[in-house]
Order: C-alpha cells, then sequence, then structure tokens
C-alpha cells in the first residue's frame, strides 16, 4: 500500500453512521454524523475523541478499524478507501493499523496462556520461523511497555493484574511495528495508580517509534495531559475541536464547558479552571 509522502494516513470524509432505519422504522439512529478528521503520514499524532457514552466516540473507532462501514462519506487509509481496498492491501491495514480495547480481561481467552495473543500475530504475520525465534520480538515488545517476559509469559491471563494484562496488549500491538493504535478507554478499567503509566507508554510509542494514536475517553483530564488533538463529540457531532490544552483551557461551547465542570476535584473549596498538571513522577510500574 504505497502512497505519496503528503497522502494523510487516516483521513475520514464526513462520515455518518445510522443504525436501524428501513420499512418498519421511519429513521435510524444517527450514532455519528459528519465526522471528518485528518491524521498525517509522518508526523506522529495522539488525537483524543472525547464525551459522555453515547456520543458516538466508539462508533467513529470502529469505523476508522474498517469493522463497520459507514451509512455515507468516505474512510481512506493512505489514500485507499477502506471498503474497496485488495486483499494485499487489506493485510497491510491490518498490520499497520491496531486496536486497544477496554476491558483488559475480555479480549483475552482464558483458556490459554497470555503467550497465546502474541503467537496467533507471529504466525499470521510471518514475524518469525518458529516460536524460538518469536521469543526475543516479543520479549523485546514486553520490554518496551515495561514487562519482564519471564515474569509474564507462560502465565494464564486470571494470573495477571489488570495493568499487566493491559501493557500485554499495548505490546501485542506494538510487536507489529504499527502506524496508527486506536485505543478505546484503555485504561477506563485499570487501577487509577497504573493509569498515568500506560498513557505514558502511549506517549513513549509516539515519540520514540512514531506510531499516531486514536485515544478514545471521557476524561478530560488524561485528553489534555496526554493528546496534541482533541474532538469533543456530543449526539454523534463534533462540538468542538483543536489543540486540546486550548479547546480545555478555554472552551467555547456550552457541552464542553459543562464536561468541564463535571471533572471532579478532591478540594471542595478549589474549582476546576481548565488547567491540569498530573504528577507524573512516582508512578507504580
Amino acid at each position: 500500500m504505497e502512497s505519496l509522502p503528503d497522502t494523510p494516513l487516516l483521513e475520514m470524509r464526513s462520515v455518518s453512521k445510522i443504525y436501524g432505519g428501513g420499512f418498519l422504522q421511519k429513521a435510524g439512529k444517527v450514532a455519528l454524523k459528519d465526522f471528518s478528521l485528518t491524521l498525517p503520514m509522518n508526523k506522529p499524532r495522539i488525537v483524543a475523541l472525547a464525551g459522555e457514552s453515547g456520543s458516538g466516540k466508539t462508533t467513529a473507532a470502529r469505523l476508522a478499524l474498517g469493522l463497520l462501514e459507514p451509512t455515507s462519506g468516505q474512510i481512506l487509509y493512505k489514500g485507499v478507501d477502506l471498503h474497496r481496498i485488495s486483499r494485499r492491501e487489506a493485510l497491510v491495514f491490518r498490520r499497520e493499523v491496531q486496536a486497544i480495547f477496554q476491558d483488559p480481561y475480555e479480549v483475552y481467552n482464558p483458556v490459554y496462556k497470555v503467550d497465546h495473543v502474541f503467537n496467533v500475530l507471529v504466525s499470521r504475520f510471518r514475524l518469525a520461523p518458529d516460536r524460538a525465534a518469536a521469543r526475543p520480538l516479543i520479549a523485546d515488545a514486553l520490554r518496551v511497555v515495561g514487562l519482564d517476559a519471564d515474569e509474564v509469559l507462560g502465565k494464564y491471563p486470571h494470573q495477571l493484574s489488570g495493568g499487566q494484562r493491559q501493557r500485554i496488549m499495548v505490546a501485542r500491538a506494538f510487536l507489529l511495528k504499527p502506524r496508527l493504535i486506536i485505543a478505546d478507554e484503555p485504561v477506563s478499567m485499570v487501577d487509577a495508580s497504573l493509569r498515568a503509566a500506560i498513557l505514558s507508554i502511549m506517549l513513549k510509542l509516539k515519540e520514540e517509534f512514531g506510531i499516531s494514536f486514536l485515544y478514545i475517553t471521557h476524561d478530560l483530564s488524561t485528553a489534555y495531559q496526554y493528546s496534541d488533538e482533541i474532538y469533543i463529540l456530543n449526539r454523534g457531532e463534533v462540538v468542538e475541536s483543536g489543540d486540546s490544552q486550548a479547546v480545555i483551557d478555554n472552551p467555547t461551547h456550552p457541552y464542553t464547558q459543562l464536561l468541564i465542570r463535571s471533572i471532579p476535584i478532591p478540594d471542595p473549596d478549589l474549582k476546576w479552571e481548565g488547567k491540569l498538571e498530573i504528577e507524573l513522577e512516582n508512578v507504580p510500574e
């Protein structure tokens, strides 16, 4: 899947997704309406899609992954329409665009050891001739996310913590050296003490390995700290977008202002002013 240097890595052009409708139902449910987004090819970015449950952000993520087909609009990867690509181009897309999902337990098959999630990729994408040759590749991916292969491989999912399971899924995605990772609420079910550590890994993958992220979240504080750009969605529509810090520091839309006011503050005598500093020192690995 070759492309010109100025071709976007991912482009979503006025994409809408409507569920239902048809003969017995006059109108379907609009999950996403006229959504547009562009990720540059050679400038890795973390782009946050934020909003409350039902705002359309997960639908946008699934569309970007090619798991859903848009009702209208177009989704292009390296300039090629996702729903008109060849089998060879589809294989490239599946290797270069990976996903991290919300629940760090349900993505595993409990009857297999965690090694299985790596072995499937090694076999499908022919990353190594055999498992022995794959072991150093897997160990390196685990090292990047702060895990020791000797401590986690050979264990079943229930024998590991939620933070370890989620970091293994990040390592699994990294194993393929993707161009884009779509992370759907990747820390919402992880202990609060580990959230900053996992999000810092995302930042590391962007800065050191050139991987872009679509970061799906309802948490404006982490979007402020870790993302370059933010799209605020409400009922399937983008109500505000731009530089993350600029949008959150100076929200113009009432819905964005409402989201910011709803962020809990540890001290009830202090009021959220749209500026955050998250302490990253002494965060558990």
